[in-house]
């Protein structure tokens, strides 16, 4: 969390208990937030593993979910490097009995995966939860969440083949995380005496940041107008969580935007953006480059089947997860626009 999340919410703290009297509709503001809208919101797991949900999933189990909605960025053991950093790699089994990973302190070593820095399983998991897969967030069960998360425990040799990870187990996997002593307050998210020469405490009350303020914020640079297409539309390239869609550049950008086509809109909505742009290679190909390819052939059958089921090899090593729950007629309307080069975009 930021310093000024963390702020923001000390603050909110200090008001609510200095007027416990005054309800919120006082202030003609919004209204107060139903135990069930808490509850979804309220999903974060701790390392104490409090928030943690009743579940369980095995090894077996999850390899199947990898296969179906993680192996297409991540690669088929994690290992995969083009589009993030490695998963798994780096860890042995001295570090998982010492709770160190000896090659973090080597500068010669190749990289850094998740498996090798992180240090409590919470995290994984909290993460897992909340922001996978990639372009379609908080659709895994929590069964499947925690089976995905033992399959990744396994491909880094920290638990078996038949292991199942379920709400109590996943207190033993802390106990041999490879990692699980590395964490460290030395860093200047919290200034300690390897900065200061001295042991302080964080800045949660934010002192440091209200003094000497700035009146008013300027701007110090913009994107101009002719690059504003240069790299597709970024607000279509963010995933479709949140309100927060960032900042429009596509093609239409400078000049004031036009009207989308429907297929656009069902690319958005299915996630196919978050892989695939109208012009430029993401993930995926652009669809510009789609109908380039298969211009003047008739294959509206053959991309129906594989957007439907998923595939590989035709655009690289990438593979595309399925999506089999796009309606038959959506499908349709989809490919025909990918194929007319995705006008409208």
């Amino acid at each position: 969390m930021s310093r000024f999340s963390k702020t923001a919410l000390t603050l909110l703290a200090v008001c609510i208990a200095a007027s416990p009297a005054r309800a919120l509709d006082d202030f003609g503001l919004g209204r107060a937030a139903t135990p069930a809208e808490v509850q979804a919101w309220d999903i974060d797991v701790r390392p104490d593993f409090a928030g943690l949900p009743k579940g369980s999933g095995s090894v077996s189990d999850g390899e199947a979910v990898w296969e179906g909605k993680c192996a297409a960025c991540h690669g088929t053991f994690g290992e995969s490097n083009k589009f993030f950093s490695p998963l798994i790699g780096g860890v042995t089994k001295d570090d998982v009995r010492t709770g160190h990973v000896a090659s973090l302190k080597r500068p010669d070593y190749p990289g850094r995966t998740t498996f090798m820095k992180v240090a409590t399983v919470s995290t994984l998991f909290d993460y897992i939860r909340r922001a996978m897969p990639w372009n379609a967030p908080k659709t895994l069960t929590t069964d499947q969440v925690y089976a995905v998360l033992a399959y990744m425990l396994n491909l880094s040799e920290i638990v078996p083949d038949d292991f199942v990870l379920n709400d109590q187990t996943i207190r033993d996997v802390q106990k041999i995380m490879p990692n699980r002593y590395g964490m460290t307050y030395d860093h200047a998210l919290w200034p300690s005496a390897a900065f200061s020469g001295k042991a302080m405490k964080p800045d949660a009350n934010a002192r440091s940041c209200m003094k000497n303020c700035k009146d008013k914020v300027e701007i110090a640079s913009v994107l101009p107008d002719y690059a504003l297409p240069s790299h597709g539309n970024i607000a279509d390239q963010n995933r479709r969580i949140g309100p927060v869609r960032g900042q429009t550049t596509g093609a239409s950008a400078a000049d004031g935007g036009t009207a989308k086509h429907p297929a656009a809109g069902l690319a958005e909505s299915s996630g196919c953006l978050a892989c695939h742009a109208a012009d430029s290679k993401l993930v995926g190909p652009s669809y510009a480059e789609v109908a380039q390819k298969y211009k003047g052939r008739d294959v509206a059958a053959m991309l129906t089947k594989k957007i439907r089921e998923g595939g590989e090899g035709v655009w690289g090593d990438v593979a595309m997860p399925p999506m089999p729950d796009i309606k038959d007629e959506d499908l349709k309307a989809l490919v025909a626009w990918i194929l007319e080069g995705a006008p409208g975009k």
